[in-house]
């Protein structure tokens, strides 16, 4: 009576069909750097897939910061009474 264990590769698989030129390519660029195809794929397409989410996150935090200043600009908060205490200390240290 054995237990059986039934071990999952968490890994999934992509595989896309090219042309006899894409793959030619491929596999010469592969080579080069001494990998498989399918590793020279993968890495490569990790690569540009970071760069990408990179490239988006930064100019959706841009958007996102250009148009918090622009409102900021047009509905300036009050000055709270830290800034205030601020303004009387500077106020009291400058000599006009």
């Amino acid at each position: 009576m054995g237990m059986e264990h039934v071990i999952e590769d968490p890994r999934k698989r992509i595989t896309a069909r090219v042309s006899d030129t894409v793959r030619v390519t491929l596999e010469q660029a592969a080579e080069l750097l001494g990998s498989t195809v399918n590793q020279f794929v993968v890495q490569t397409a990790y690569q540009e897939a970071q760069r990408v989410i990179e490239r988006e996150t930064v100019i959706r935090f841009s958007q996102q910061d250009a148009r918090t200043v622009l409102s900021l600009l047009d509905n300036p908060p009050k000055p709270n009474k830290r800034l205030q205490d601020a303004v009387k200390v500077f106020k009291g240290t400058v000599r006009a």
